[in-house]
This record gives structure tokens, sequence and C-alpha cells, in this order.
């Protein structure tokens, strides 16, 4: 059920605020709401979403999403979400498992194209793995299986060849945001694990019809509206208090808001801000940066051909998305590479198009009629075996307070999947809590009536 119909069947009661309307402080908006509570949700900017929101870009004059994010049929969380809001239409998955490569450095073109079912035959066929490639190469997996907690992937991988050129440093950077000799082993394994392990079934890509924004975040707000949810934005929560095990109230700015002794607090933010909110809770922190880059075509039909998502090898463009006329590129960890995320994007743009242009096999001459860069220098949080042991849990030592957003520590990299996970554990949480204290809260007064009869 979604919407209104799954509130009034739903059982519970109590009250529930939400700090952060990002997708981990909307899935958990919703799982609180379904439960019977009735939920406030405070956003301190004009709009929800966060790092997975659409605009519309007047230069582009096009619905664009603030940055480009991979989703896989795999994504369990991600697919619960758009059922839950009626949206399952919004994403369209790919027929197949293919991810298809181009390297700009001699013009090789060359796709991973995974096969049906657990067992992982692609990797011996070589017109599905990247060229030079041998099917023990991609065996190196085990190794992150293994890896202890403080290892990377450089440390876990072992080998340098064509397949750590290919295919380990490329899904590295893409899946974790950081460059292998950063990112965590056991981190890469956990989406190897619920993706790729598992065929292509979990491994097809989704698409988004009209933008993130319209998928996942507009649905969402609509239920929470049906549901009789509270949202104000420009809502910025500066602080909490306490007393006892208890959070009390909140600080908006000049203002104290009350803290219901029905009530639970969930905050769903990203560590910089929690730590300005709960700076007794350590997080990691959150300067990985990505750069994303959108073209407009003079003419959409120019990008017919393309596919909807492209790997790039050889460049400082990793990834292309192409829809509505309008190529959109990705830079992860563009902190790591020179010349990147402090160029400026007059100087910047013109080297990203000639990467695309080329990429996508466009004429020569060819000019996009505007572009935009768009630079989220904390996209995500320290993904660094360090940066992971940091990871807060969602359960915090005060009874009425639980923590959500994709760098708690839900076991899987900063992604949407990671997001929504983390508000679906948020909400089962504070569902039980206030629950727990209702049925106390209910016995106190029979023991009382006990305790005075016994006089």
């Amino acid at each position: 059920m979604s919407g209104a119909a799954a509130h009034s069947a739903s059982s519970g009661g109590g009250r529930a605020i939400v700090v952060g309307a990002g997708l981990a402080g909307l899935a958990a908006a919703l799982r609180l709401s379904a439960a019977g509570m009735r939920v406030r949700i405070f956003e301190g900017a004009a709009q929800a979403g966060g790092r997975c929101r659409s605009f519309h870009d007047a230069t582009l004059d096009r619905l664009i999403d603030n940055g480009n994010h991979l989703v896989l049929t795999g994504n369990r969380s991600v697919q619960a979400h758009l059922r839950e809001t009626g949206a399952e239409d919004a994403m369209i998955a790919a027929p197949t498992a293919i991810l298809p490569f181009v390297d700009l450095r001699d013009g090789r073109r060359w796709r991973i194209a995974m096969n049906a079912g657990p067992l992982p035959w692609w990797v011996c066929a070589p017109s599905r793995r990247a060229p030079g490639t041998s099917a023990l190469d991609y065996a190196a997996a085990l190794s992150l299986l293994t890896a202890g907690r403080g290892a990377t992937v450089a440390e876990a991988i072992r080998g340098r060849g064509p397949a750590w050129e290919l295919f380990w440093e490329p899904m590295t950077v893409a899946a974790l945001n950081a460059p292998p000799e950063r990112a965590s082993a056991r981190l890469l394994w956990a989406v190897l694990a619920e993706t790729f392990s598992r065929g292509a079934a979990a491994s097809r890509p989704m698409f988004a019809r009209e933008g993130l924004g319209p998928a996942l975040v507009e649905p969402a707000l609509r239920v929470l509206k049906a549901r009789g949810a509270e949202v104000r934005f420009g809502a910025s929560v500066k602080g909490l208090e306490r007393r006892g095990a208890r959070v009390t109230a909140l600080r908006l700015g000049g203002e104290s808001l009350a803290v219901g002794a029905d009530e639970q607090v969930v905050l769903a933010l990203p560590p910089g801000k929690l730590r300005i909110v709960a700076p007794w809770i350590d997080a990691p922190e959150d300067r990985s940066a990505i750069v994303n880059a959108h073209f407009k075509l003079p003419d959409p039909a120019i990008l017919s051909d393309a596919p909807p998502i492209l790997g790039v090898i050889g460049a400082a463009t990793h990834w292309i998305f192409a829809r509505d006329g309008v190529a959109s590129i990705t830079i992860s960890a563009a902190e790591a590479y020179e010349g990147v995320l402090d160029a400026p994007s007059d100087a910047l743009a013109p080297r990203l198009w000639a990467e695309t242009r080329a990429a996508l096999g466009l004429r020569e001459g060819l000019e996009p009629v505007a572009s935009r860069i768009v630079k989220e220098k904390r996209a995500t949080f320290d993904q660094s075996p360090d940066g992971v042991a940091r990871r807060p849990k969602a359960a915090t030592d005060l009874e009425n307070l639980t923590l959500a957003g994709d760098a708690t520590d839900t076991g899987l990299p900063a992604t949407i999947e990671g997001a929504i996970r983390s508000g679906h554990v948020a909400a089962r949480l504070a569902v039980r809590a206030a629950r727990r204290a209702a049925r106390l809260n209910s016995e106190r007064p029979a023991a009382a009536v006990a305790a005075a009869g016994a006089e």
C-alpha cells in the first residue's frame, strides 16, 4: 500500500520529528507515518532531496539532477521506496546488465555484460569483459571479502594489469568516490555482494524518466502530505537541548522548539551538519568531492544512439549519462585529480566537452549550445577504512534520538541505496522506542493504582 491508505491501515501512535529532508529523512518519515506517527520534518534548504534533488536550470532550459547517481536493480531499498510512494514507473530498468566503456587513449570500446543467474560465467567470455583481462582477474573480488577492516582496495587486490586499470580502479572510484589507495575494501565488497555477485537480475542500471527528484523526492512528499505530515523548509536546526536521557528541544536560530514527551527525533544530516547539531557524536569527514558537467546539444536527436550510461577511461571524465538531449558527465573523487576541482568552470567546460564528444563519437566541431558545471565539495563522507570506522550507529545513548543518513553505519557506501536504507533503520528504531515508551507510560498509572490499593 502507499499514500493515505497505508496510513489509515497502520497502527501505532506517538509523534516524530525528522531533521533533514534528503532521501534518508524522507525514507524515515515515510516509515514513521506508515506506523501511525504524526511527523514533522525540518529542512534547512528551500527544497527537499539533499544531494539527490532535481532543479530547472535556466542556462540549459532543462530539469537536471544535482548529481548523477547510478541505481541498480539490486538496490532493494530503492525499490521499496518506489513502491511505498507509488512511483514504480518513475524509473526504468535497462533490459540487460551491460556497462559500456571507452578508452580515450586508444579508442578501444568494450562492455561489461553480466549473465542471468548467480554463476558469473560472463567472466569466461572475452566479449563480456574488459580487453586483456582473464576470468581469474575478476576472482580478485574474493580478496575484498576476506580483507581486514583496515584494508584498502589497493591493498586487497594486488594485481596491476589491465583488470586493475579497466575494471577495479574505475569501479572503486565510481562506487566509493575515492581512489583505490584510500577506499575501503570491505565497502567495495558490500556493493558487489548486493549487485554484481547476484547476476544480471540485480545489476541492471535504472534510469529516472524525468529526473531523480520526480522519481524519488516529489512522490515521497506527496505521500507525506496525504498522511498529514508537516514539512518546514528554510528551518535550519542549529542544535539540540538534552535533559537526562532525552532530547527536550530543538534550537532553530533564535527559536527553541520543545520536543514532547511522546516525541521521537531522527537526525538525517550529513556529517558536517551532524557535528554542529549534535557535537558529541563522532562522524567521518565529508570532504570527498564530485564534479558534474551538463552539456545541452543543439538537437536532442544527436544523442539518440548514445548509450544511457558510458564509462570513460584515460580522461578526467569518468561516466557520461545521456538523457533529453543533455550529456551529463561525472568526475568522482574530484579532489584527487589535479586541475579539476579548483579549475574555473569556463576553463574546465571545454576540456570536459572535448572528452565527451570523443567518447560519444560525435563529429568534430560540434559544440553544445549551453553548459553547466556543478561542483559538490562535500558530496560524500570519507570512505577510507578510517572514515568507515567512524560511522555512527543509528541508535544513540538518548532514548528518543536516532540517526539516519548514508554516513551512518549501514554497511553500504554513500549511495542512494545507503541513504534510503538508513532512513528505514532509523524509523524502525524510533517506532520501537515510541512503543516501548508508550507501554511504560501506560503501566505506571496501573502500578500506582495497585500500590494505592495495597495501602
